[in-house]
């Protein structure tokens, strides 16, 4: 009886909604809006040339039949649509979707990836090292939501990847903000900066810088013993570094000087 009333108030109105600054109108007839599966299909056609008529299709499944298998894929397809439009204003939209999607669908083997795209939202916005890092601190988290929440799913792998690439992001911009301390001596500043990398991102890829100005920090600071195992570790870990050579000078600087006292 009820769809009986749903066909009939449908016969009755033809859903008109205007799609953009072209004028285009999208069409919903009482024989596409009684079926997901073909409002969903038409989604689909349109998603790639005209995203905004797609994404009339797509809510009206969403609306129509919350229940739906196409409603998951309905959700998704939009939020997927901002996603690959890429702007600013689009990316804020998707990670809305996204995250919408992972609320209302907990369960569905889709939840990975809605939790993956989540994190690339804010990774494909990232600023460089030496910028704001907001955005890579967002990603990060959200890419250990799926290796935590969804340990066997398809995005494991790759959001892995993303967090070593985020937290390669994060040292990097604590080492140039640690090394602007160490060159105008704030040391006490950038020993904290240079030590936060150490405890929180042990895989970067220029720890041997990182070894070498906390080592010469404290070693400024006239804190030798501080200084010693930092420059040690240096020599012992990376001996074709170029930070090595200065390592060494700096322990020889330092035995002299415990010599004299």
């Amino acid at each position: 009886m009820k769809k009986a009333v749903f066909i009939a108030i449908f016969a009755c109105i033809i859903v008109i909604i205007g799609t953009g600054c072209r004028g285009t109108k999208t069409e919903i007839t009482p024989d596409i809006a009684s079926s997901d599966e073909t409002l969903f299909n038409l989604g689909e056609q349109f998603v790639k040339k005209d995203p905004e008529k797609a994404r009339v299709y797509f809510r009206q499944v969403i609306d129509s039949f919350p229940k739906s298998f196409f409603a998951q894929r309905a959700k998704l397809s939009i939020a997927d649509s901002y996603y690959d439009k890429g702007d600013e204003g689009s990316m804020i939209i998707a990670a809305s979707e996204y995250r919408e999607f992972i609320i209302l669908f907990p369960l569905s083997p889709s939840a990975s990836y809605a939790q993956y795209q989540l994190g690339m939202t804010f990774f494909r916005k990232a600023l460089p090292p030496g910028r704001d890092q907001t955005k890579t601190k967002q990603a990060l988290a959200e890419f250990k939501k799926v290796v935590t929440n969804f340990p066997r799913s398809e995005q494991v792998a790759d959001s892995r990847k993303q967090i070593l690439e985020c937290e390669e992001r994060l040292a990097g911009h604590n080492l140039t903000i640690g090394v602007h301390y160490y060159k105008v001596y704030a040391l006490k500043a950038s020993t904290i900066r240079l030590t936060e990398i150490l405890t929180e991102y042990p895989y970067f890829s220029k720890m041997d810088k990182v070894y070498y100005y906390l080592g010469d920090s404290y070693f400024r600071w006239n804190k030798f013993e501080e200084a010693t195992p930092f420059l040690r570790k240096l020599i012992t870990d990376y001996p074709e570094s170029k930070y090595s050579k200065r390592a060494t000078k700096r322990l020889q600087e330092i035995e002299k000087k415990q010599d004299v006292k």
